[in-house]
């Protein structure tokens, strides 16, 4: 190796470090958002806007591919986490899905190698296909990302994300129940995409504290200001700017082929 590329080398893993370091103390106190862009230009747009961090979209990303949520491998997954990772200081939360297997050992087996794409965090889901993994299951899961991570040394967080609300499949309770255990199982921030009500998001922050907790905005009535006064710690959108920016695209290029001109 050369100098010039050990060099290289080690300002990259020390730029990756200090995104990490930076990611951890977002979570210590007050409120952030997450940008959710899905390529490397909607990373750029979300640093000039003056984002502090950002986070993938599996939906947005698979959209770009002209396919659905959940239908793109991991090793596309990976590939795209590096690339996000290497066009941006910000750090950057992986939406990893459900990791990508079933069996504990092989989510950590995923696990280990998200962390070399240089993410400072990354998310584990309970669900397979439209249903919950049992909570014991899911659990477990969530501990062995967990020691996948400590055994790197790397100073990645981990989010135990429940799905439950989500798909329209459990109640708060359960929920709360299911974050209570991947907190204690070793996640470092809870999320449950699906809640609204601002009584459950407080119940849920009382319930959890004090782990961090993410909330996703789901609608225009839910305002980062009341989240934030809620005790929420870090809020994102998902794959809601990917939408929009579909939903863009299809009006402008229907008015042209269908009316010949521009909307």
């Amino acid at each position: 190796m050369s100098t010039a590329t050990a060099a290289r080398d080690s300002n990259t893993a020390r730029n990756i470090g200090a995104a990490r370091d930076v990611f951890r103390r977002l979570h210590e106190s007050g409120c952030f958002v997450l940008a959710n862009p899905w390529d490397i230009g909607g990373v750029r747009r979300a640093e000039k806007l003056g984002y502090q961090a950002i986070a993938s979209t599996s939906a947005g990303f698979a959209w770009s591919l002209g396919r659905d949520d959940n239908e793109v491998s991991r090793d596309e997954v990976l590939a795209h986490l590096t690339a996000l990772c290497a066009s941006t200081h910000l750090p950057v939360n992986a939406d990893f899905e459900d990791g990508f297997a079933r069996e504990p050992a092989a989510v950590a087996a995923s696990v280990r190698l998200a962390i070399g794409t240089g993410v400072a965090g990354l998310s584990i889901e309970d669900r397979t296909g439209v249903d919950l993994y049992p909570i014991a299951l899911a659990t477990e899961r969530i501990r062995a990302s967990r020691e996948a991570i400590d055994r790197s040394g790397e100073n990645v967080m981990l989010i135990g994300r429940s799905e439950g609300l989500l798909l329209g499949n459990t109640t708060i309770d359960t929920t709360v129940e299911r974050l209570l255990a991947y907190a204690a199982a070793g996640a470092d921030c809870v999320y449950a995409p699906g809640i609204r009500s601002l009584t459950d998001i407080k119940a849920l922050v009382a319930a959890v504290a004090p782990t961090p907790v993410n909330v996703l905005l789901m609608d225009p009535t839910m305002k980062v200001p009341e989240l934030a006064a809620a005790g929420v710690r870090r809020v994102s959108v998902g794959g809601h700017f990917a939408k929009a920016a579909w939903t863009a695209y299809e009006k402008s290029a229907r008015s042209v082929i269908e009316q010949g001109h521009l909307p």
